[in-house]
This record gives structure tokens, C-alpha cells and sequence, in this order.
């Protein structure tokens, strides 16, 4: 059982002749070229370096890059075509290491440095904004990440501490190349892992004393209300909490609790023949004790001496502990169904070994036990905290508690684009708040918006009547827009998996800062604005409605080119290289599309709960300029995957591919690669383009249809038409509506 759990792709010895080292006495070095604009540099007292994976470092081993040293008896210098250091072959100290890139300098100061920001362990008790990490990226041309203290693992993928005393950093000199910087982050630290396609839906989750029959009743309302969820997450109330005194807190448990659940199994057969994956709550600080179900099972395993009760303490520093708490007791209730764990870590970073953090330990094994679990949730999963750099590698994050407020909701766009900045991809936020703060239906309207622009969609609350996040309870209004953004997510998600995809293989995460796409100063003044996706810009309205105009309002910058909100009622038309404050109803937030996008939606009418591929796929269409867009999909066969099934390689997916020619007014789809989609119907819809007669005179027998500014073909099945990948024309050099202000009418052009 526990032979997933202790190995990993690694190489963390670097390439030999990508090294310079050297030293005497009480003063060693060691610098590694990494690549021509990546440098490790490490120092240390008795002549040792670190060789061996740590959190951050999996993959050390580098092509060598070009380099050249010069080097007197007291100091020497390396060079390349982007950095330049200076060394005086003492302990690092900041007159006597630094590093030129580009017309600055940075000396050595033993910090990580990042001045855009990376993100925070958690956002439990926030307000509003809380300080942050650093990231990689800075407005400086180099940022540094200080690798010291991290934690590590030996050979046989056991954790390890490092000597004391000793210097472990990197230098990153990309000079505002973000996306550079991000590429080589996860070629030292390993990719993101493809997420399985039920994640990217809508997940429940309430800190609430459900019982059986009113959790399976609340899945049922769902289902009637015609709002699809993959995933139901069971806060800690599943297991037993009013314990004997004598015992302590009910703060951990693994023992049901009965009383609500007298048949966890079948409980657990229900929510899957409903189509959701169940994750349960774990906060694990406090072990295994004498009244749980499993306690006498573990302590065999373990030799513990059960004739006191003693409690079995939770050490994540025991391998025997650990091999128990996973192969005895979490085997034990995965086997009666749960899909995946919430691991709920608030304990700190202390254990009984010094550099040793309990919630790295959680995460790492947990991630990596769950491929036991490959048949039922596809890929490797976890969902817990964010550790430091390299927690990419355990996705999903949960970011923990946040209140009710304004400032949270303002503050949250801004904390999930900077996350990219360390590569930290997929967070999961309370979305709608957890407690405190108000109970507000703009406020909730607004921030479920975000949600679904956000990496992964929970609605989550606290145990407060006020709080909960059940769409119905709203004002009818309020609820007819949550209904219809929770239905856009699952519309979403072709496009959603594929990003998912591109974050993996591309090193592209869903989510980028705006910097990352644009070198323009403008770029940096804009945080809480994203791109979602290559082409997608999302303006978050995080601020309440005007009384005066009763809209909300964001101010945005759009950079050169022209883009039309996709899913206003009434496609609206902005030219960029510009500041623009935007208005919405309650009922939208602007999504902003370039000219040559392309983003397909599953329109099948009937939407399921764990998201089958689509029977039917819209694909929207900005014309202006050519489009491309490889839609991914999951392998409908099983592949041979040498390192697991989260490494399956790029040609095993599913793949089809869709053009837009813009001189030739030519839509191609397909051929579809490694699937059968031969059932399915498409559509094409061009968002902001309404003369719809020049396109149906091109298009006899397919149906045409105008509505709200944009224009929609009924392609049916093109597979079947056309295996081998299906061309139609409609319309050379197409181009956006032009919206006249002034006269409040649209004229349509070419």
C-alpha cells in the first residue's frame, strides 16, 4: 500500500559542469549555473552541499548553459548574457556577493525577494488584504528565492533536515520576462498536475450538523433547481465531536457519528450515484484515542499498548506513524467511499523535528497516497493549505476562513493572480466568505461571480443560519443570477479543462497577472484584474452597487486591440491601449475577449452532475483576427504511464483543434484525435457580430439565428459529416459591431 507513497520523478544533482565551487578552511561555495539566467548559489562552514530534494527543488539536472569565469586568488566573477556576478570567496555577505542584471544590482541579504508578490499560507480570520509571500517575479530585473530552511527528502523519499548554518538560494534574472521565469520555476520545481475534469465544477461545502437524509435532500434541491455540483465536502461534524471530557477536544476524529449518519457507506453510495466525489474534513493535530472505531487496528500496527487508553499523539516525523495513519485507519474509511481528503491543518510548521512542517508532510503524502484511489478519482488529489514554494506540486489549495466583507472580496482577484507568481495554480476559496462580516445579496452575487472566474468554484460557510450559501434561500433575484453563474462554470468546462491541460504541459496557469502578458506600466496598476486563460481578460466588480445608478463599477485597463465583453446581454465593443471604467448590473461582470478568440462551452441542455463530456459544444467565436484553440479532453483509453497517470503523456488526451481563418472567413473543427465524438452536435456563435444575412446566404440548409447582438450557427454533428475535420465558410474578413455612443444604435460591419 505504501509503495506510491515514497516515490516521485526527481533529479536533484545538478550538472557538474554547470558548477563552480571552491573554498578553504571555515568558507565554502558552490554556484550553479542553471541556466544563463538561473544561478543557485549555496555556502556552507565544513565543505558540504545539499544534493538532495527539497520542497522547492526537485529537478536540478540542466543542459549547460553558456557561461564563462574569471577568477583571480581572492574573488571571481561569473558571466553570461544576462547576469553578471561579483564574489569575494568569503561567507556570503552583501559587500562581498552580488549580481548585475541589467542596470541594477542585487547584494546578498540571505531574503527571498519578490516585490510582486507571491501568496500566503492561509486567509484564515482575514478582513481584507493580508501580507504576502514572495513570489518570483519583481519590477527589479531579478527576483531571489531563499532556499535554507526548506525541508528535504533522502533517497528513499523520507523527509530529511538540512545542517545547520549552511546557504541555499536562487537567483532569478528574467528582467521582467515573468513568463520566463515561471517555465524554469517549474523546471527546478516540477509541473502542475492535470487536475481530473470533476474538480473544475461546482463543489458544496458547509461547516454545518448535516445528517444523511438532509445532506442527501440538499443534493436532491440542487438537482431540481437544475444547478449541477461534482463535488460534496463534509465538514467535521461527520465524525464524532461531543466526546467524553477525558478524551479532549472533537476537534479530530475518524469514528462517524452515528447519530447522523447511521450508514456511512450507503450514505456515501448515494452521493455517488448522484454523481458527486466526497471529500471528508481531517484536522489531525490530535491523533487516534481510545473511543475511535479504528483506534485498536492503528495501535496494532504501531505495537501501542492500549490497556490505558493512551491516546496514539499524531507525528508526522514517524514513518511507522504515518504508514498507519494511512494504510490502516484512511484506508479503512476510503474504502467505505471517501473520494479525497480535506486536510485542515492550523497547527503551524513546529513537529518534533526542527525543519520539519507538519502540513509539507500532509501534503506531500497524502498527494501522493491518493494514487491508490486512480479508478475512482483519476488523478492524484489533494485539498489542504498552501506550505511554501512548491506546494504547486499538491493541488487543490484551500486558503482557509475568510469574513464576510467587501475588503475580502476586493482583496481576493488580487491574492489568486499573484499565487502564479509562485506557481501556485488551483486555490480554492470560501467563496460567498465563511463568518462574520454581513449577510448581503450583493455582496455574495458579486463574489459567487468571482468564483466562477476562479480556479476552483466551493461554496462554503460557517455554522450560522446567516451564512449559509443555498442559492434558493436569496432574494428571487439574487438567486436567478447565482443559478445562472453556477450553471456558466459547468458550461465552462471544455474550455476550463483545457486550460487545465495547458497549466500542466505549457506551464501556463489558468489565472496570470496582467504583467505577465503586457510589459506596459499600466499592466501593474490593475491587481485585481486577470487574464483567464490566453484571451480572456475577467475586471472582478468587488465593490458594492451605486445608489445613483444602482451598477456596479470597476476601473480597468485594456491593453492594444479591440474586445467585446462575452457574456453581456448585449455584446459592448471597447477599443484597449486605455483606462476604462466599467458599469454592470448585478447580473453580469465583465469578461473581456480579444478579437481572434475562441472559447467552446458544453451547451448540452441538460447538465450532470460530475460533468460527462459535452453531447453538445458552442463554440464562441470573436472574429477580427485569426483564432486558434486545441480542445483537450480527458483519454477515453487507459495509456502506459511509466511514472503514473499524472504524468500521461500530451498525445494521450483527446484533442481537437479549431481555426479561425479571418482573411478566408474559414471555421475549421477537428479532425478529433484519440476520441469518439462522432455523437456530438456544434454550434458556432459570433459574439458581437449581428448581420446575420450575409453569413445565412452563405450557409443554405444550416439554421441561422440573431439574438442580442451576436449571431448563431447550428452546425450539428460535424464528425459525422466529416471525420477527417469539417471547413465552413462564413464570411470573409468579419469583423466586431461598431457601437455608436452617440447615436445609440449598433451599425454592423464586415
Amino acid at each position: 500500500m505504501a509503495s506510491h507513497r515514497y516515490s516521485f520523478p526527481c533529479k536533484p544533482a545538478a550538472n557538474p559542469k554547470a558548477i563552480v565551487t571552491g573554498g578553504k578552511g571555515s568558507s565554502h561555495y558552490r554556484f550553479t549555473v542553471l541556466t544563463d539566467r538561473l544561478l543557485r548559489f549555496e555556502w556552507s562552514e565544513d565543505g558540504g552541499f545539499e544534493d538532495r530534494v527539497s520542497t522547492f527543488a526537485f529537478f536540478r539536472w540542466f543542459d549547460v548553459p553558456s557561461y564563462r569565469v574569471a577568477e583571480t586568488q581572492d574573488s571571481f566573477q561569473i558571466i553570461t548574457d544576462y547576469f553578471h556576478l561579483n564574489y569575494d570567496k568569503k561567507k556570503f555577505s552583501s559587500e562581498g556577493l552580488s549580481v548585475k542584471v541589467g542596470s541594477h544590482v542585487w547584494q546578498f541579504d540571505g531574503k527571498s525577494y519578490g516585490d510582486l508578490g507571491g501568496t500566503a499560507r492561509t486567509l484564515d480570520g482575514a478582513w481584507g488584504r493580508v501580507d504576502l509571500e514572495p513570489g518570483i517575479m519583481s519590477r527589479k530585473p531579478y527576483a531571489v528565492l531563499d532556499d535554507s530552511k526548506s525541508m528535504l527528502f533522502d533517497d528513499e523519499g523520507w523527509i530529511a533536515t538540512r545542517p545547520p548554518g549552511r546557504i541555499d538560494g536562487y537567483l532569478f534574472a528574467y528582467n521582467g520576462d515573468h513568463k520566463a521565469a515561471i517555465k524554469d520555476f517549474f523546471r527546478v520545481s516540477g509541473s502542475q498536475p492535470v487536475l481530473p475534469r470533476w474538480t473544475l465544477g461546482n463543489w458544496w461545502s458547509r461547516y454545518h450538523e448535516y445528517t444523511a437524509a438532509e445532506y442527501l435532500e440538499l443534493m436532491d434541491h440542487f438537482k431540481r433547481e437544475a444547478i449541477p455540483l461534482n463535488v460534496g465536502v463534509i465538514d467535521m461534524d461527520w465524525h464524532k465531536v461531543r466526546i467524553p471530557p477525558k478524551y479532549g477536544s472533537g476537534w479530530t476524529g475518524y469514528s462517524w457519528n452515528r447519530d447522523f449518519f447511521p450508514d456511512p457507506d450507503g450514505f456515501m453510495k448515494n452521493l455517488r450515484q448522484r454523481g458527486l466525489k466526497v471529500s471528508l474534513n481531517d484536522h489531525p493535530a490530535d491523533g487516534i484515542r481510545a473511543y475511535e472505531d479504528l483506534y485498536q487496528g492503528v495501535a496494532k500496527a504501531l505495537h501501542h499498548d492500549t490497556s490505558r487508553e493512551d491516546p496514539i499523539q499524531f507525528d508526522c516525523t514517524d514513518r511507522k506513524f504515518l504508514d498507519a495513519y494511512f494504510d490502516v485507519l484512511k484506508a479503512a474509511l476510503e474504502k467505505q467511499g471517501v473520494d479525497f481528503w480535506w486536510i485542515d491543518w492550523q497547527q503551524g510548521n513546529r513537529s518534533k523535528i526542527p525543519g520539519v512542517d507538519p502540513l509539507w508532510v500532509l501534503n506531500h503524502y497524502h498527494y501522493l497516497t491518493s494514487k491508490r484511489n486512480l479508478k475512482t478519482i483519476q488523478r492524484p488529489l489533494t485539498f489542504s493549505r498552501y506550505a511554501g514554494a512548491g506546494s504547486h506540486r499538491y493541488p487543490i489549495g484551500f486558503s482557509g476562513d475568510t469574513q464576510i466583507t467587501w475588503a475580502g472580496l476586493e482583496f481576493q482577484p488580487e491574492f489568486t493572480a499573484t499565487a502564479s507568481n509562485i506557481g501556485y495554480g488551483w486555490w480554492s476559496h470560501d467563496i460567498g466568505g465563511h463568518w462574520a462580516g454581513v449577510r448581503s445579496n450583493q455582496l455574495t452575487v458579486r463574489w459567487v461571480q468571482l468564483g466562477v472566474f476562479s480556479p476552483i468554484m466551493r461554496l462554503h460557510s460557517t455554522k450560522n443560519m446567516w451564512n449559509s450559501k443555498e442559492p434558493w434561500n436569496f432574494e428571487t433575484s439574487a438567486f436567478k443570477i447565482i443559478k445562472d453563474f453556477l450553471i456558466l462554470r459547468h458550461r465552462l468546462i471544455p474550455f476550463l479543462y483545457t486550460m487545465n491541460i495547458r497549466a500542466a504541459y505549457e506551464s501556463e496557469p489558468l489565472i496570470q497577472p496582467m504583467y505577465w502578458n503586457h510589459s506596459d506600466d499600466a499592466a501593474y496598476t490593475v491587481p485585481t484584474q486577470y487574464y483567464f486563460g490566453p484571451d480572456l481578460i475577467v475586471a472582478p466588480i468587488t465593490s458594492p452597487d451605486s445608489t445613483t445608478t444602482l451598477l456596479g463599477s470597476v476601473r480597468a485597463w485594456l491593453p492594444r486591440g479591440r474586445f467585446v465583453d462575452l457574456f453581456a446581454p448585449t455584446p459592448l465593443i471597447y477599443d484597449g491601449d486605455r483606462y476604462i471604467h466599467l458599469h454592470r448590473a448585478l447580473s453580469h461582470i465583465p469578461v473581456l475577449a480579444r478579437e481572434g478568440t475562441i472559447v467552446p462551452l458544453d451547451t448540452t441542455p441538460k447538465l450532470a452532475n460530475g460533468s460527462p463530456r459535452p453531447t453538445e459544444i458552442t463554440i464562441l467565436l470573436v472574429v477580427g483576427q485569426d483564432a486558434q484553440f486545441e480542445l483537450v479532453e480527458e483519454p477515453e483509453r487507459e495509456c502506459d504511464c511509466p511514472d503514473g497517470s499524472d504524468t500521461t503523456p500530451l498525445s494521450a488526451f483527446v484533442r481537437t483543434p479549431i481555426t479561425w481563418s479571418q482573411a478566408q472567413g474559414l471555421l475549421t473543427i477537428g479532425p478529433e484525435w484519440n476520441g469518439s465524438g462522432k455523437w456530438r452536435q456544434w454550434n458556432v456563435k459570433l459574439v458581437g457580430h449581428s448581420k446575420a444575412e450575409e453569413v445565412q446566404a452563405r450557409l443554405p440548409g444550416f439554421r441561422v439565428t440573431v439574438e442580442g447582438g451576436s449571431t448563431t450557427i447550428a452546425l450539428g454533428n460535424v464528425h459525422r459529416w466529416s471525420p477527417e475535420g469539417f471547413e465552413i465558410g462564413l464570411g470573409e474578413d468579419l469583423q466586431l459591431d461598431v457601437v455608436d455612443v452617440r447615436k445609440g444604435v449598433i451599425l454592423c460591419g464586415r
